[in-house]
């Protein structure tokens, strides 16, 4: 016997389908904000790592690395020409010296901002078009799947013994 009622819509819903949309609008975002920046003279890891320091200057490479979620030597070669084209430098740190703090220079600062401001402006014209109560309820899932996510990476770095 079927039952009368409909299944409610979120039934039908296809997580699969719905991690293809999100990696294709994911796709579709940055390579526009690419754009944004290319035409500021900037890549997307230049900008991640000049974006990083705005919010915290005088990290360590290695700490810089893992807030990119990048490895320790694919940061090195790219700070190196960071601090070449005058936009970041290194200080040494007291007492530590295998390692640099590093910092904006006052045209990274500069560079950085005019980076943020071209992202903020196609957030605010995409997803800041958004009605708030559909805003509250994306950043309720989004932090529901990133807890999610972050325990599957502790699961599985466990189980692989990293």
């Amino acid at each position: 016997m079927t039952s009368p009622f409909p299944p409610p819509a979120h039934a039908a819903v296809d997580p699969l389908r719905v991690w293809f949309r999100f990696i294709r609008l994911h796709r579709r975002a940055t390579n526009t904000v690419a754009t944004e920046l290319k035409a500021l003279g900037l890549s997307i890891p230049q900008f991640d790592l000049l974006s990083t320091l705005t919010e915290q200057e005088g990290l360590s490479q290695q700490e810089l690395a893992e807030r990119l979620y990048v490895t320790k030597g694919n940061v090195s070669g790219l700070l190196d020409r960071m601090v070449e084209a005058d936009l970041v430098e290194r200080r040494a740190i007291p007492g530590d010296r295998r390692s640099n703090a590093l910092y904006l220079t006052p045209k990274g600062r500069a560079l950085a901002e005019r980076g943020i401001a071209a992202q903020r402006s196609y957030v605010e014209g995409t997803l800041g078009s958004l009605p708030p109560e559909d805003l509250a309820d994306l950043e309720r899932i989004v932090l529901a799947w990133r807890d999610r996510a972050r325990a599957a990476e502790e699961e599985t770095l466990t189980r692989t013994g990293r």
